[in-house]
């Protein structure tokens, strides 16, 4: 597990590397504002072998902060990570991991028929309940614990330092939003147990369209409503009124910046008050703010990707670093994460962190 003194002292050791907040609060510390990212490539031992070796790179780099799921790459990811900690020079304890579970995975590799892997693997032997399921996605605290302890194996750790409710927006497409904010609570409340047996620091939700979208939209959820699950969960498992829930993570690039510019949320103490963005209110609540697509897997690393007016505006010397430092330099984000298998481009991202991000003001000035 990730502990304050450890993190502190990777920062003692890497930060006058990098440029201004490079380290943000994290946990019990602090840690690198560029994260690795663990989602992309095929499942290949290629892959893995490539991947392993960035990761390494990284965490020995100034990059201790790392994001995987157990669905990642039909399960590679999560063992990869766990390679490549244990292939570092740093101290296991000075790097925050993070993973998620909620999507069934598959074990290595793509079945030839997914929908029967998954019936024989996960309903059959009574992991998951057909209720339960929206596609290959369930809320089940049974099945989401069964997936932390899968993940912890594949892993090699005791803890993870930040476990992720995956996209529960997902479950929309099969039960109304108070159910899904009902499963949410029986959720959280499983997770409370874990964090206090110590297998989880915290935990959050990791999203793709519920933070970002319109409050009509069919995948909305409301921010307030599920801190609101996870403060019952608090209370009702105990042993005092705390929680951990403590993180969210959403896309958000150039061309993703809704959770920056859309006024979808309110506050717990003024509801019938102006919305905020979701950025807004993960500040006022606390919230650390981990953002994915940070140079849109890809997209946005060619020359021109980048809006001329605010390319100009950006500190960094390739369109990579560009971008990575516009997500970077949104007003609390804690941490953006991007991922690859090649090291020259491992570089390129460890090198944005040495540029100074936008200030509020500024950043600002791009939407005007």
């Amino acid at each position: 597990m990730a502990t304050r003194d450890a993190l502190w002292g990777y920062r003692d050791a890497f930060g006058d590397a990098f440029g201004r907040t490079h380290f943000r609060r994290f946990g019990p510390g602090v840690a690198s504002s560029v994260g690795l990212g663990t989602y992309l490539g095929e499942p290949t031992d290629a892959v893995d072998d490539a991947l392993r070796e960035t990761l390494r790179l990284g965490i020995e780099s100034g990059v201790n902060h790392v994001d995987t799921a157990a669905n990642y790459r039909c399960g590679r990811s999560e063992r990869v990570v766990g390679e490549a900690l244990r292939d570092a020079t740093v101290d296991r304890e000075a790097v925050v991991v993070a993973t998620k579970g909620g999507f069934l995975p598959f074990d290595g590799e793509r079945p030839d028929d997914p929908a029967a892997y998954l019936r024989e693997r996960f309903v059959d032997p009574g992991i998951v309940d057909p209720g339960d399921l929206a596609g290959a996605h369930s809320l089940a605290p049974g099945y989401l614990e069964w997936s932390l302890d899968r993940s912890l194996d594949r892993l090699g750790l005791e803890t993870v330092d930040c476990y992720y409710v995956h996209n529960p927006e997902t479950q929309l497409a099969q039960r109304s939003r108070e159910a899904v904010y009902e499963a949410l609570e029986v959720a959280f409340e499983a997770l409370e147990r874990r964090r206090i047996a110590g297998d989880v620091g915290a935990y959050g939700v990791a999203t793709w369209d519920a933070f970002r979208v319109a409050e009509d939209a069919d995948a909305y959820l409301s921010i307030r409503e599920v801190l609101s699950r996870a403060e019952a969960a608090g209370e009702s498992v105990g042993p005092d009124d705390d929680h951990g829930f403590a993180a969210i993570q959403l896309p958000f690039n150039v061309r993703m910046a809704d959770a920056f510019t859309r006024a979808n949320q309110f506050l717990p103490d003024d509801p019938d008050g102006e919305p905020i963005s979701t950025l807004e209110f993960a500040h006022e609540a606390g919230l650390s703010v981990v953002t994915s697509a940070s140079v849109g897997q890809g997209d946005l690393t060619a020359d021109g990707a980048i809006p001329t007016g605010v390319d100009a505006r950006l500190s960094g010397d390739t369109p990579a670093q560009r971008a990575l430092n516009f997500a970077r330099s949104a007003p609390g984000v804690t941490c953006s994460l991007v991922g690859t298998t090649d090291p020259d481009h491992l570089r390129e991202n460890v090198a944005a962190g040495t540029f100074d991000p936008l200030g509020a003001s500024a950043f600002d000035a791009v939407f005007e």
